[in-house]
This record gives C-alpha cells, structure tokens and sequence, in this order.
C-alpha cells in the first residue's frame, strides 16, 4: 500500500531557494522513488472551485500561477503525462461515495498543472516520469467532508496511486508578504507555534483513536486558528490527505490496521508560513506522530 502525503508547499521561491524544506523534500523524493508509484492524484489549495472536477490531459505543463517573482521561476518546466485513465477512476469512486456537496465531478481536459503542484512534484519525482492527475478543492466543504472525501481516495492507495495533498500548514499571505526578502532563519512567531502544537496533539489523538471530531473542528478549537488561516483553501487538503490515511470506516472491524505518521519537514519559513508535511503509512488509526529517520 502506498503512503498518503500532505505537503506544505510553501512560497514559489521555495523552487528556486529551497533551504532545508526542499532538501526534506529531496530525501522523502529517495524514498518514494525506492518503490515509486503508479501515477500520483494531486489535491491542490490553488485548484479551488465550488463543484468538484478532475484534471483528464493527456500530457501536464506546470503553470506559472503568480507574479512579481525572479524571471528564472518562470523557467521551470514539469511535463509530467497526465492519466485519463486514472481521472476516470478518482471521479467514479468520488461519486460512489454519494458525499454531500461531492456528488458529481466533472473532468477538466485543458487545466495546466498549478504551483501547488509541480513544486513539489519536482522534488519528490524530478524527471517528470510519472503520471500526475490532479483533482479540484472545493473550499466551501467543511474539513469533514473533505476526510470523507479522502476516504473514498483511499482504495487508490491499494492501486499503486500516490495520494498527494498540498498547502500549507499555516497561511496568512498577508503577513508572508510583509517578510518576502528572508525566507530561511526567522524565528517562528508564537501564534505560529500555538497553532501548530494544537494540530499535531490534536492529530495524534486522531490517530490513537479514529475519531475525527476534535480535529475537524480545528477553526473553533485550535488557538489563533482565523490567524494562521484567515481562508481555509491551504488547510483543507491536510484533511483529504487524513481520510485517504484513515480509510472506509467500518464498524465491524476489530482492531484497527495500524497507521503511523511521519513529520517530513517543520521548517517554519519568513517566521509565519508552516511547512509541516506529512506522510501517512498504513491504514485506519494507531501510532502516534513521529519524524522521519
């Protein structure tokens, strides 16, 4: 079974100055490629939209979806082939799953692989190898929703699908904007740290026991959470990527299969924007929340 994984994927510039976050990245990229997947289904923050779609091209281009940056951010390329195939699998088991508000997705033949994308995708699989299928976030579902949504990915995982999902772990542009000349050796800021800490207690609980509900009602609980998030786009694929870890719930099983998490990376870039990454291994609920050796 392959991993689920939620990456924090950070300023553009991280492509071009990736600091100890890209070399992270790099290092899971190894691993990842020791047993390399099938195709990867992307769930990015920067492809929003209120009803669900699918990404079915033939072939991928990374989109350059931002501006005011160095003219050699706009040189990277990621022509990865895409996967009608697979759009069709993610779009049949989402609609399956009968979810409220995710009950028709649509397919997109023309959408170019957003930053959120292929930023990391050039770091966990750089020769562009593998097949990349993207499906859209709709932000006006609630974190719950989006863990059911993951939970009808996860028989993807049994398929040789990758289960990626990217944000960011805190997300306030207008304070990453305020910093923009220093991304690398800021000291994190305190609500920053609050916010985080409640995250992973609050995931961990999660994973020690499947239930979900603390968790999900992050925007209510969580210290500073309107701060760190004051729109949820970047924050909601961590919740796709949590049900595709958790998987169908059933309550006939006995004991859970176990699943661990591994903290990728914890950098906390221009001292406000998280990079806390997660990969997910196993299914259902178990151990606890550890770093990657």
């Amino acid at each position: 079974m392959l991993p689920a994984l939620y990456i924090s994927h950070g300023s553009p510039m991280l492509a071009i100055d990736p600091g100890p976050t890209g070399a992270a990245f790099d290092e899971l990229g190894e691993r990842l490629r020791a047993q390399p997947p099938r195709s990867v289904l992307v769930v990015s923050a920067h492809w929003i939209d209120s009803t669900l779609a699918v990404s079915s091209r033939e072939r991928q281009e990374a989109w350059h979806d931002f501006g005011g940056f160095p003219r050699e951010l706009y040189a990277l390329r990621y022509d990865a082939p895409g996967s009608p195939a697979l759009a069709t699998r993610v779009k049949a088991l989402v609609e399956a799953a009968a979810i409220p508000g995710a009950g028709i997705v649509g397919e997109n033949d023309e959408r170019p692989l957003d930053h959120g994308t292929w930023m990391p995708m050039r770091h966990l699989f750089p020769d562009a190898d593998v097949p990349v299928v993207q499906l859209a976030l709709n932000p006006y579902l609630s974190p719950a929703i989006q863990i059911e949504i993951g939970r009808a990915l996860a028989p993807l995982r049994e398929e040789g699908v990758l289960v990626l999902a990217s944000g960011n772990f805190t997300h306030n542009l207008q304070e990453v904007f305020g910093r923009r000349g220093d991304q690398h050796g800021l000291q994190a800021e305190p609500y920053v740290e609050a916010f985080r800490g409640w995250m992973r207690d609050a995931l961990d609980k999660t994973l020690a026991t499947g239930d979900t509900r603390r968790i999900a009602d992050y925007r209510a609980q969580a210290p500073y959470a309107r701060r760190a998030h004051p729109t949820e786009e970047h924050l909601l694929p961590f919740y796709v990527a949590l049900g595709a870890a958790l998987g169908a719930q059933n309550a006939s099983a006995g004991t859970p299969a176990p699943v661990s998490v591994v903290c990728v990376t914890d950098e906390v870039t221009y001292g406000v924007l998280a990079m806390d990454s997660f990969l997910f291994e196993g299914l259902g609920a178990g151990t606890a929340l550890r770093t990657l050796a």
